[in-house]
């Protein structure tokens, strides 16, 4: 008889890659990294080329090189954006001055960020369910394209990390450093603040307070730190984003409102003033009309609900940012990147993937599907744009709605676990 060889290492399986973490680790960085590398993103007379071509890193890279002739953000010039990022953008352009540089080191950065969020999501999900839908729902957030084009695009990678971060801290009840990652999720983007509501649907009072304490703590003396330097240029970092005309939203359509979110020249904010402008029609319906809604909605959600486990707590944080998200002026396709780990934590079955790929599908064919096709009207939905971009912000609500819809029946599951609530 012919002794068959013996090798070093046994065959590749199916159930075997499927269950292999750092394989997944593996091919999630590595596609990342090598897109980077053949699409290095570049400017051409003026225009964006490359795998950043449609996000906002050239916007990013114009604002940090304020910089070099002005001075620095929230003392010498107004920025849109909470300390945090302002000054991590300008390190970064002070270390890469050149837009192809500046971008690859962002992109790196936040593809690091990203792995952080894969794998907390996965993390999060053996918690709540199984290691395997844990390991499942990180193939499947490994697979999904919006996570992956807007590491490339925006900062909310980063938001989504510190959120998730801190959700991890809650359910693991380490409440300090939760705190602690709230107040730094809301110093790159105001968001995470909503976190806060179920630490005190998921705490008693006692329990709630210290890492409320400690969130608004560093958040207030962050800015006040820069309100003692000039409360001029700091203050609209704190207001510019709520001074700006309702975009792409229900609002927006009955604003009379076609446009994206976008701030004027680079020069406006040299003056605080210019920060105040509202870019279009003023609001039929009153941003405090809108939140007071939304407070209402919430306090209802509050109050009603039943579910006190772990799961309860992701889908309360969840729906606690789809309202915030829902009766906003304004909605940004990156905004995808917070919403998509709490869909698939809180409906981890054939149908929450499906959800998330019709809300990425609405998504992207509004932008930049549509809006690439505004050049001639200087990026206004106009004549027969119009009503295929109204169709598809309407869907995208109902979506989000139907979301909303389907987390509110979780909370009010019957649950409880006494070490959420103690």
């Amino acid at each position: 008889m012919t002794k068959q060889p013996k090798t070093s290492a046994a065959p590749l399986q199916l159930h075997a890659i499927l269950n292999d973490f750092q394989l997944l680790m593996i091919l999630f960085i590595s596609l990342r990294v090598l897109l980077l590398l053949v699409y290095q993103p570049f400017l051409l007379q003026g225009v964006e080329r490359g795998i950043a071509a449609g996000g906002d890193f050239q916007t990013y890279f114009q604002i940090a090189s304020l910089s070099d002739t002005v001075g620095m953000p929230l003392r010498d010039w107004w920025s849109e954006f909470p300390p945090l990022w302002s000054y991590f953008s300008v390190a970064i352009y002070k270390v890469q001055p050149n837009y192809t540089g500046f971008s690859m080191m962002l992109g790196i950065i936040f593809l690091a960020l990203d792995i952080g969020n894969l794998v907390l999501i996965r993390k999060i999900a053996t918690q709540l369910y199984s290691p395997e839908t844990g390991q499942a729902l990180a193939w499947v957030y490994a697979l999904l394209l919006a996570p992956m084009v807007f590491v490339f695009w925006t900062f909310e990678v980063v938001v989504a990390f510190f959120m998730l971060l801190s959700l991890w801290w809650l359910l693991r009840e380490r409440d300090w450093l939760a705190g602690m990652g709230i107040a730094l999720g809301v110093l790159v983007k105001f968001t995470p603040v909503v976190l806060l509501g179920a630490v005190w649907r998921y705490r008693t009072t006692r329990r709630a307070v210290a890492p409320t304490v400690i969130a608004a703590g560093i958040v207030v003396i962050v800015y006040a730190f820069f309100f003692v330097q000039n409360a001029a240029m700091t203050m609209p970092s704190v207001t510019a984003q709520f001074s700006k005309a309702s975009y792409q939203t229900v609002w927006a359509l009955l604003d009379g409102n076609y446009r994206t979110g976008n701030f004027g020249p680079l020069d406006d904010r040299l003056d605080p003033a210019n920060a105040a402008i509202t870019q279009g029609n003023p609001p039929v319906i009153p941003g405090w009309a809108r939140l007071a809604g939304a407070l209402a909605v919430g306090l209802f959600v509050f109050v009603r609900t039943r579910r006190f486990d772990a799961k309860g707590l992701v889908a309360f944080a969840g729906i606690s940012l789809l309202i915030f998200f829902l009766q906003a002026q304004g909605w940004s396709p990156q905004w995808l990147v917070q919403i998509i780990p709490f869909i698939l934590l809180c409906f981890p079955t054939r149908d929450g993937v499906i959800m998330v790929v019709l809300l990425s599908m609405v998504t992207f064919v509004e932008y930049p599907f549509l809006f690439i096709r505004t050049g001639d009207s200087g990026g206004a939905i106009t004549g027969a744009l119009v009503m295929p971009f109204a169709a598809l912000v309407v869907a995208r609500t109902v979506i989000l709605i139907g979301v909303c819809v389907g987390l509110y029946r979780i909370l009010r599951q019957s649950r409880d676990r006494q070490g959420l609530i103690a």
